[in-house]
C-alpha cells in the first residue's frame, strides 16, 4: 500500500481547518473546519468526499488540542485516521516566516523557535499556527510535520522592493521590511496562469490579484515574485474587507496626538474597522453591489475607492514588470465578483487589457481567460487552492527526504 496521503491543517486563533489529499492524483478525501473553539457552542463541520454528506456537531471544544483529536476522531470513522499507513506527511500553513524560511520545511524544535520568534511581527497568526503544529506533533511524533510558510513566495523580491526608506540600523533590529502574504495562492496562481496560457511558469509575467476579505497583489517574473502589494502585515496595499491598505503613517500620529486613541485603538481600527465595512458599513462585495444598483451613494464610493487602489496596483506592478502576459484575478471576489473585474480593467485599453462582458459574466470553478482574443495581455480568472498547494510542497519535501 503506497503512502500518498497529505493531511493539511490552518490553525487560526479559535478555528482549525483542513483537508485530507492523496497526492497520487491530488484528488481531496475529506474537508472539514472547526470553529469558535474555546466556546461553549463550538462547532465541527466534516465532509468525506466518498459521499458528500457533511456531518458534525456543536458542543464545547476547549483548545485546539481538543479539537485535532476531535477532526481525527472524524476522519477515523471514515476510514481515513491519523493512524493509516498511507498518511505521509501532515502540512502546517503557518502565515509568517520572516527571511529565514525560503521554502517549506520540516518541523523540528529549532524550527518551533523560529516560527515562535516570530510572533512580534505575526502576532493574531504565528501563535495559533505553533498551537496547531505542537497539538499535531503530539498526536502523531512519528510523522514528518511541514510548514509552509505564506511569506515564502515573496522571498524573492530584491531589496529595491523589500525595503523600507527607514534607518537601516533601526529595520534590521526589528526585522522591519516587506515581506507580504498569501504566498502560497500567488504561487499557486502564477503557475496555473501560465499553465492555461500553454507556457511554463519561467517564460510568463503575471500581476495576480488575490481579491478576498483580506486582498493583495503581486507582480510574477518568470515565476519568481519580484513585488508585492502586504507588508510588515497583512495591514498594507490594497482596500480590503476591514483593513484600510496604504495611507500616510502620520494619520496614526494624528490619531494619538488629537484624537486622544492609543495604540490598540488605532490597530483595531484600521485592521478590523477600516477598508469597506468603514467606508460603507459592508465587506461583502455582493452586499455592496445590491445596495449600488438600488443608488446607494456611500456604497458606490466605497466601490470606487476600492476600484481605483486596484488600478493604481495594476498600472504599478506592470511598470515594474515591463512586459505583462496576464492578469489573473483569484480569490472570494476576485473569483466571483464581475463587476470588481470589469470595473479595474476599465480603462487600461491603452496597456493591452480588455474583458470581454459574455466571458467576464460566466461562472466558473475553472480557471478561464475572460479576455477577448485581440486582446495584447490575457485576463484570467484562476481560483486558487492553497491547501493543495501546501499539500503538493509538502509531499514533495517529504518524498525528497
Amino acid at each position: 500500500m503506497s503512502s500518498s496521503r497529505v493531511l493539511v491543517l490552518n490553525s487560526g486563533s479559535s478555528s482549525v481547518k483542513y483537508q485530507l489529499l492523496d497526492m497520487s492524483d491530488g484528488s481531496r478525501l475529506a474537508v472539514g473546519l472547526v470553529e469558535r473553539i474555546g466556546e461553549e457552542s463550538s462547532r465541527l463541520k466534516h465532509t468525506p468526499l466518498r459521499t458528500g454528506e457533511t456531518r458534525g456537531f456543536t458542543a464545547a471544544i476547549p483548545d485546539h488540542d481538543a479539537a485535532l483529536k476531535a477532526v481525527a476522531a472524524e476522519l477515523a470513522k471514515d476510514g481515513l485516521g491519523l493512524d493509516s499507513p498511507e498518511l505521509v506527511a501532515i502540512g502546517h500553513r503557518v502565515v509568517h516566516g520572516g527571511k529565514h524560511f525560503t521554502e517549506p520545511t520540516v518541523i523540528d524544535d529549532t524550527v518551533l523557535a523560529e516560527i515562535e520568534r516570530l510572533i512580534p511581527v505575526a502576532p493574531l497568526h504565528n501563535p495559533a499556527n505553533l498551537t496547531g503544529i505542537r497539538t499535531a506533533r503530539a498526536l502523531r511524533p512519528d510523522l514528518p510535520q511541514v510548514a509552509v510558510f505564506d511569506t515564502a513566495f515573496h522571498t524573492t523580491m530584491p531589496e529595491s522592493a523589500a525595503r523600507y526608506a527607514i534607518d537601516v540600523k533601526t529595520a534590521d533590529e526589528h526585522r522591519i521590511r516587506r515581506y507580504g502574504f498569501h504566498g502560497t495562492s500567488h504561487a499557486y496562481v502564477s503557475r496555473a496562469t501560465a499553465e492555461l496560457l500553454g507556457k511554463a511558469p519561467e517564460e510568463v509575467n503575471v500581476i495576480v490579484l488575490h481579491l478576498g476579505n483580506g486582498a493583495s497583489a503581486s507582480a510574477v517574473r518568470g515565476g519568481k515574485c519580484v513585488d508585492t502589494s502586504m507588508g510588515l502585515t497583512p495591514l498594507e496595499g490594497l482596500v480590503m474587507g476591514t483593513r484600510s491598505g496604504d495611507m500616510d503613517p502620520a494619520v496614526i500620529f494624528h490619531l494619538m496626538r488629537v484624537g486622544g486613541m492609543s495604540a490598540d485603538e488605532i490597530d483595531t481600527l484600521l485592521n478590523k474597522k477600516s477598508g469597506l465595512i468603514g467606508l460603507c458599513g459592508d465587506n461583502d462585495m455582493r452586499e455592496i453591489r445590491r445596495r449600488i444598483d438600488e443608488g446607494d451613494e456611500q456604497a458606490q464610493l466605497a466601490f470606487d475607492i476600492y476600484i481605483h487602489r486596484l488600478k493604481k496596483y495594476i498600472g504599478a506592478y506592470y511598470a515594474v514588470l515591463g512586459r505583462v502576459d496576464a492578469i489573473a484575478f483569484t480569490a472570494g471576489v476576485g473569483e466571483n465578483a464581475a463587476p470588481v473585474r470589469e470595473a479595474a480593467v476599465a480603462g487600461l485599453e491603452e496597456l493591452g487589457l480588455a474583458v470581454d462582458g459574455e466571458l467576464n459574466a460566466v461562472r466558473s470553478e475553472a480557471p478561464r481567460l475572460i479576455s477577448p482574443e485581440y486582446a495584447r495581455v490575457a485576463v484570467a480568472v484562476v481560483p486558487t487552492d492553497e491547501e493543495l498547494e501546501i499539500a503538493t510542497q509538502t509531499y514533495a519535501l517529504v518524498k525528497a527526504s
